[in-house]
């Protein structure tokens, strides 16, 4: 077995580049994907009219007020433009008492947007109706917004221990999703190896050698789930140490969870080689399905976006989703190996059930 191991080892060695690009790949995939989560999202607002410059400099300094939206004012022709082409998910036609949500996206940004645009509009109709009704207006609109900046009574939200509520980052769920492809990749390939060593017939040689087949399947195997889970420390490395991304206090946790899921994946992968007869065919189906997974999964969504129980059901046929709820629930929201346990048996599961499949298909495959 261990000379079967090195002899992979060797090849890595002396051909490391698919391991340096995927590496590169899985971080720089998150850095472009969510560059701009830190910064506001700017938004156009226009109006048309006569009153239209008074109107958009009133609404726009109530829109940004206390927002971390930034709401710009733009030409009607180039918001409208922009929208059409897909350079940003909605525009906002103002008029004094209402407004326009100019959108061809369903994402989850433009529900946020229309719901604090709704309650801007909503509070400065209740003003502007006490302000109808009094006497002295201005000094009302002070009263008014003096007491809105310093309330009466205000509600302070704790989670059931009375620590502060975690709040969701997308931009965490990235890193782990665009990880998670790259080593799906990286595992496959390697997996592959079973089937390219016995079309070339090394497979046959080394079984007159004093290797076992059980010792040669697990050296092979072994080495697919060993570089899959270095590319994914080294990335989960990267990220946390030289790129100060928080990943939560219990990174022990989650590199036993990312051991779990590259055991799954090194499955699964073996499971998709004993379907195939050439290594080629492998190579041509294998880059077409894997990046479906995380897609169905869920990977790229906010949770809860999926609600197809088709989809949900296939997606649970796969590791990636029990992963992603495992990792988030540990960097999000402090979870505990009891937390996750239900996570870590669905992938164990899947991984023992594949593996069984899979080995036996290999080994009955003609090639």
């Amino acid at each position: 077995m261990i000379p079967v191991f090195l002899a992979q080892l060797a090849k890595e060695r002396r051909h490391p580049v698919i391991l340096i690009v995927l590496i590169a790949a899985s971080v720089a995939g998150t850095v472009i994907f969510t560059g701009g989560t830190q910064a506001p999202t700017e938004i156009a607002i226009f109006s048309e009219g006569t009153q239209s410059e008074a109107i958009e400099e009133k609404w726009e300094t109530l829109l940004n007020h206390n927002s971390e939206l930034q709401f710009v004012v733009s030409n009607p022709e180039d918001a409208r433009e922009s929208v059409q082409q897909g350079q940003a998910d909605l525009a906002i036609r103002l008029t004094e008492t209402d407004y326009t949500v100019i959108t061809s996206s369903t994402m989850p940004d433009v529900a946020v947007a229309e719901q604090h645009v709704r309650s801007v509009f909503e509070q400065e109709a209740v003003i502007e109706s006490a302000l109808a009704q009094s006497v002295q207006p201005e000094l009302l609109r002070t009263e008014i917004e003096s007491a809105i900046g310093d309330p009466v009574m205000q509600m302070n939200v704790s989670s059931l221990g009375g620590d502060e509520l975690s709040g969701y980052d997308m931009k965490t769920q990235l890193i782990f999703a665009f990880t998670l492809l790259t080593a799906m990749f990286m595992i496959g390939f390697r997996v592959n190896n079973i089937l390219k060593d016995k079309v070339y017939g090394l497979w046959d040689r080394m079984i007159l050698s004093p290797v076992t087949k059980t010792g040669m399947y697990t050296a092979y195997i072994t080495y697919a789930f060993f570089i899959g889970f270095v590319q994914i420390l080294i990335v989960m490395l990267i990220f946390r140490y030289f790129m100060n991304v928080e990943l939560g206090d219990r990174f022990d946790l989650l590199l036993i969870v990312l051991a779990i899921f590259t055991f799954s994946m090194v499955s699964v992968a073996t499971l998709l080689t004993g379907l195939v007869k050439k290594p080629e065919l492998f190579y041509a189906i294998y880059p077409s399905v894997i990046p479906m997974i995380p897609i169905i999964s869920g990977a790229y969504m906010v949770p809860g976006t999926i609600t197809n129980p088709v989809l949900l059901f296939i997606g649970d046929l796969f590791p990636v989703s029990h992963a992603m709820d495992a990792l988030l629930d540990i960097v999000m929201y402090n979870a505990t190996l009891q937390d996750v346990t239900q996570p870590i048996m669905m992938m164990i599961l899947i991984g023992v059930i594949s593996m069984g499949i899979g080995v036996n298909l290999v080994e009955r495959r003609s090639v």
